[in-house]
């Protein structure tokens, strides 16, 4: 196996849509770093709002997470982040 494959396994999203976002707000050009750093925060916020939804969601004695599980999570981060800002 490649470096280059094994690499990309370790990674949830792809570079690819995360480059043309940055195109799509006006970005002629965009590194292969600024992409890669934009997916490791994005990756990272995203597990820690799952994360946040599945302990709701076995709270609430249910084994399928909703969006309101979602948008708990969503706030409940929101909150603390916002506090640890302070």
């Amino acid at each position: 196996m490649s470096d280059r494959s094994q690499k990309s396994r370790d990674h949830e999203l792809p570079l690819a849509p995360l480059r043309r976002i940055f195109r799509s707000q006006g970005a002629d050009r965009v590194s292969d770093d600024a992409v890669a750093l934009l997916r490791e925060y994005l990756e990272k916020v995203a597990k820690e709002i799952a994360l946040e939804a599945v302990e709701a969601s076995r709270h609430a004695n249910r084994k399928t997470v909703t969006d309101e599980d979602v948008k708990f999570a969503i706030s409940r981060l929101q909150r603390t982040y916002m506090l640890q800002s302070l």
